[in-house]
């Protein structure tokens, strides 16, 4: 499946993004206190500023939610109690 532009739909774009390391360290600070990596914090902040301005496209795919996933999700399961397990 194709976006508009050709480009597949699951299709992540990479950028290099040179930062002043104190920015970088309060984005990464930002980051931690809202369960988000430093990329997702950073698309959060550019998502958000582009649909303040207006500009956000509407075929944008929507964020993950923030934190891991839950272990029903993430493709592992838990591991199987059996009597060999103690407790």
């Amino acid at each position: 499946m194709t976006a508009g532009s050709g480009i597949p739909v699951t299709e992540r774009k990479s950028i290099l993004l040179r930062l002043d390391p104190a920015v970088h360290d309060a984005l990464a600070r930002w980051a931690s206190d809202e369960m988000r990596s430093t990329n997702a914090q950073i698309e959060f902040l550019l998502r958000r500023a582009l649909a303040d301005a207006g500009r956000l496209p509407g075929r944008a795919r929507p964020m993950r939610p923030r934190g891991r996933p839950p272990a029903s999700q993430s493709g592992t399961s838990p591991p199987p109690h059996g009597d060999d397990q103690p407790g």
